[in-house]
């Protein structure tokens, strides 16, 4: 025992004061036995805190270190469409071999580089890098400079522009919506102009898309390189995100193909090519008909979240921009995608060439007793029937037999008149048999289209009556108290009854600034010289321009009966400088060569794709 040392049950250590008198040894233990539950429990949190937070560093770093390693050996050229084709060369003609074009293509500057922002159900949210500021408002000289020395070859040159008056006002309204959406919403999906901020849809900055071939035909050279420069160096392809096919086809690949036409810019057919493999796996349903959504970052593809089917109008309409994708880069697999679609829709059963709203990808069938419309997850299938059509110089008549069935089956089944003015409206048929007196303002896109099956040899009857359905669409306008349509409008068919003939309810008033009727407007005038429909072109245009145009952009709104307090709904949606604005621009044009009808065809968003002949060769 003697000289073997006192074992203890504790550390002991020694605390000296600031006078040095005394030492005292203290036990750790014994002191964290003295400490209350609530002082122990919150040392205990703090430490947590701390050894979470040392963990999160070092794995943050470590993975940031292996991204920068992946995005220095992935090559610019590895777009993932096989070896034999890179599809286009610098002056966007495709054929070019693989080999012979990746340093060509390697000068484009086009990393797909993003970093992750936890927001909006952990979407990958691009770096975005915002040209000027806020206050972005003139040309200054370096600005200039830096337009003119550019990092990317710079091969759009403007050759559009305003001519006269009216299109420097809509120059004037797309400028006004462009600086708040530069200033507040730069490469989102979606000004939101009263909350000075922004809404994400599909992280695709759809606005900035939908935008590009309208900067290019109103002559905005600095805010068309600017916006180029956004999908050459920020456009994230492959956000960790569920899209919708139709919607990123006709907005996104639908404004990438055209904004490559009108500029031969290569960055656009790039990114398009990209963005069409990353679609294709909604074509690998059981059944010929895709599926509605697709995650561009896991490639899973699937039914929407609100029921097993998908829209008729939705899978329809994507075959202008595949098909373009495979004319445009030699690469079919696009084309026999949607190709597979048609013929399958072409040979179901249908009721006078009328189609119900929804079709089911698995079995590949219509959903038995659903509407048939002409207004939403309807229309834009009769649409493309007929530009299917055009866009090959008439040379696929599956098509136009489809659209000749469909238009003789409106007029005989869902075209009416009202009372007691004796509009002419187009109805629906509800479970497919019971008529309903209901039009949506998305229907207003057909009296364009008939004149267009006019203008391409099609019966007299085909114009008048489009004649008389843009007559109704103008008064869906011209009739309630903002001159601005509702989004649906109901139709009196009781004959002798007395007041209106359009019916508003309630949940039916917004606006949305939908382009339909100024679409039609635009073939109406172009196709028959009437200077009429400019005149209502023009109403309308003053319309928005009074009761939508807010301090930073323009806003749908929710109530067009009511002028002194229209319901601003803070949210300027893509569309409205994708087609509004811009199909006024042309209606107002006195050129009708701008964006002509014989060689350009334009998709349901309003992206001019050009016409091809049977070989898939642009008609010059």
């Amino acid at each position: 025992m003697y000289g073997s040392p006192q074992k203890r049950d504790f550390i002991s250590f020694t605390v000296t004061k600031e006078d040095d008198k005394t030492i005292k040894r203290q036990s750790c233990w014994r002191v964290w036995r003295r400490m209350s539950r609530l002082q122990r429990n919150i040392i205990s949190f703090l430490l947590a805190i701390g050894i979470v937070l040392c963990i999160y560093i070092l794995l943050h770093r470590k993975a940031s270190t292996s991204g920068m390693e992946n995005a220095v050996k992935a090559p610019p050229w590895d777009y993932g469409v096989g070896e034999d084709y890179v599809h286009f060369e610098n002056d966007g003609q495709p054929g070019k071999k693989a080999d012979q074009n990746k340093e060509d293509i390697a000068n484009v500057n086009h990393p797909d580089t993003v970093n992750e922002v936890d927001q909006d159900n952990n979407v990958d949210e691009p770096v975005i890098h915002q040209p000027g500021g806020d206050d972005d408002e003139d040309d200054g000289e370096d600005e200039k400079q830096n337009v003119e020395n550019h990092e990317i070859p710079i091969k759009y040159q403007p050759k559009y522009g305003p001519q006269n008056k009216k299109q420097e006002a809509v120059l004037a309204a797309f400028q006004h919506a462009w600086k708040a959406y530069k200033a507040y919403a730069w490469g989102h999906d979606e000004l939101k102009p009263v909350s000075k901020s922004w809404n994400e849809w599909f992280n695709l900055g759809l606005t900035l898309i939908d935008s590009l071939d309208t900067m290019i035909l109103l002559g905005l050279k600095k805010e068309f390189l600017e916006a180029r420069d956004w999908v050459a160096n920020d456009m994230n392809i492959k956000p960790r995100k569920d899209v919708n096919l139709f919607e990123t086809t006709i907005r996104v690949l639908g404004g990438l193909l055209s904004a490559y036409h009108l500029s031969d810019e290569p960055v656009f057919l790039e990114k398009a090519i990209l963005l069409g493999n990353e679609l294709l796996p909604c074509f690998g349903s059981k059944s010929s008909i895709p599926y509605a959504d697709v995650n561009l970052l896991t490639g899973v593809a699937k039914a929407p979240k609100w029921g097993p089917d998908s829209t008729v109008s939705e899978v329809t309409t994507i075959q202008l921009e595949f098909r373009d994708l495979s004319f445009t880069t030699g690469d079919m697999r696009y084309k026999e995608a949607v190709d597979k679609v048609s013929t399958h829709i072409h040979n179901l059963p249908k009721a006078n060439g009328l189609v119900p709203i929804f079709i089911n990808a698995n079995n590949g069938q219509f959903r038995a007793r659903s509407t048939v419309t002409f207004g939403a997850r309807g229309d834009s299938y009769y649409e493309y029937l007929l530009k299917q059509w055009i866009q090959t110089s008439k040379s696929e008549t599956m098509f136009l037999d489809d659209y000749l069935n469909a238009m003789n089956g409106a007029k005989e089944k869902l075209v009416r008149t009202s009372e007691p003015s004796k509009l002419t409206f187009i109805g629906e048929l509800l479970s497919g048999e019971r008529f309903s007196a209901k039009m949506d303002h998305l229907a207003c896109f057909l009296p364009g289209t008939l004149a267009l099956g006019y203008k391409n040899g099609l019966d007299e009857w085909h114009l008048q009556m489009a004649k008389d359905l843009i007559h109704t669409c103008y008064q869906t306008y011209a009739r309630t108290a903002t001159k601005l349509s509702p989004e649906i409008s109901h139709f009196n068919m009781v004959p002798g009854t007395k007041g209106d003939d359009i019916i508003i309810k309630p949940a039916d008033a917004h606006n949305l600034l939908r382009p339909e009727t100024v679409e039609s407007l635009l073939y109406m005038y172009r196709i028959t010289g009437d200077e009429i429909y400019r005149k209502w072109g023009w109403e309308i245009f003053q319309a928005f321009e009074k009761h939508t145009k807010l301090p930073h952009g323009y806003s749908s709104i929710g109530n067009v009966q009511n002028v002194k307090d229209p319901g601003i709904r803070d949210k300027m949606e893509s569309f409205f400088l994708g087609e509004t604005l811009k199909y006024f621009f042309l209606l107002f044009s006195d050129d009708e060569n701008l964006i002509s009808f014989d060689k350009y065809v334009f998709n349901t968003e309003a992206h001019p794709l050009p016409i091809r002949d049977s070989q898939g060769k642009i008609v010059q």
